[in-house]
């Protein structure tokens, strides 16, 4: 068993239930979904982080930037542009939009412009009807920065012992204490986009993935914790724990530790197992989604839009409700269409992606690869 295979695994099953997720699978699971999919994705970032980054601080932030924040301005920039033709063909409309009555509206000159500078300027302003999962690029880049920053300046205090093991749990606790800190005063963090929450958990879950790696030999791997953590999971889903929540409950800080890392021991000894049958299809494809979890991030919104269309076909709805975020709602609590928006959602893009670089990027100049490659995939 391939260690890498293992957490390929992971994100493969961790990007998929963002998909179910996302295409409104009713009930209990969907519930257990959120309480663990996004914590899952901060801590295997923090698995994969590397103490030779303290030595060359410069060439880790120049990655950063170069998988995080790159593919976040090229997409985001190019759901920005496409906006308002969106509209001229009728997938978007000012009648549906999602759960709680929002709707879109064509931007004006000055409203394009605005989003374009917040894109570049502050990672926002993104589309927040095909792109509004895209808030985790700018979290996964804050905290990725933020947790340098912290080891560097916590690596300077000389009585500090096992330092490898010591600043990881400190910063953890300082992402805890200023998550707490947010859900107890009802405050928001200046700047910050959606008010800094998620972005403080998702703090205390990389630095919870750094002292996992260091310490997962002690640890072990068993499929007796995947039961445990699924338990874990289930429960806190039945007792209505909250996920990353944008505005949290005073209960979040001290349920979210708890939720995210039984989803992550849940997930990733299940992968363990999983990556002894390497050769099996199912393993296979779970890496090779692992290994290309951006493009189903970027684009499973909008392969939904696909299955909107035979869902309108279907049930003889209003055409308009292709504009439905992030997916048509009526019937959804018991049609089962979540199952075909969940095969599009992870399906079209990792077909797309395949087809393109193999048959199609090869005979375009090379410049035009920056829009797709850009070298390791840290969507998730």
């Amino acid at each position: 068993m391939e260690r890498n295979n293992a957490v390929s695994i992971a994100k493969g099953i961790a990007i998929i239930l963002v998909v179910i997720g996302h295409a409104e699978m009713p009930g209990l699971l969907n519930r257990s979904i959120y309480m663990f999919h996004m914590p899952l994705f901060f801590i295997t970032a923090g698995y994969f982080f590397s103490h030779k980054a303290i030595e060359k601080p410069f060439v880790f932030i120049k990655k950063r930037f170069k998988g995080i924040y790159w593919p976040f301005l090229k997409y985001s920039l190019f759901f920005l542009f496409i906006h308002n033709w969106l509209f001229d063909i009728g997938v978007y409309n000012s009648v549906y939009g999602n759960w709680t009555g929002g709707v879109i509206y064509p931007y004006t000159t000055e409203q394009f412009w605005n989003k374009f500078q917040s894109i570049i300027f502050s990672m926002s302003g993104y589309d927040v009807f095909l792109a509004g999962a895209f808030w985790f690029f700018r979290a996964l880049f804050v905290v990725s920065i933020v947790f340098l920053i912290f080891y560097l300046l916590l690596n300077k205090i000389k009585w500090l012992k096992d330092k490898t093991t010591t600043i990881p749990l400190i910063i953890a606790f300082i992402g805890l204490g200023i998550g707490f800190i947010l859900a107890y005063k009802k405050m928001f963090i200046p700047n910050f986009p959606q008010g800094g929450f998620r972005d403080t958990m998702g703090l205390m879950f990389f630095a919870i993935g750094v002292l996992y790696r260091k310490y997962e030999h002690c640890i072990g791997h068993n499929l007796i914790w995947s039961f445990v953590g699924a338990v874990i999971v289930i429960l806190a889903a039945w007792l209505k724990f909250s996920g990353m929540n944008i505005r949290p409950l005073l209960q979040d800080p001290f349920t979210l530790p708890l939720t995210g890392i039984a989803g992550w021991i849940m997930t990733y000894n299940f992968s363990v197992y999983l990556a002894k049958f390497n050769n099996s299809r199912l393993v296979r494809g779970l890496i090779y989604c692992g290994n290309h979890t951006l493009y189903v991030f970027v684009w499973h919104v909008a392969a939904y839009k696909l299955v909107s269309l035979i869902k309108i076909w279907i049930y003889d709805l209003d055409p308009r409700q292709i504009s439905c975020h992030m997916v048509i709602h009526d019937y959804s609590a018991d049609d089962y269409f979540w199952i075909w928006y969940t095969i599009a959602g992870v399906g079209i893009p990792l077909v797309g992606y395949y087809y393109y670089s193999k048959y199609i990027s090869p005979r375009l100049p090379k410049i035009s690869n920056l829009f797709v490659k850009h070298g390791a995939d840290n969507a998730g």
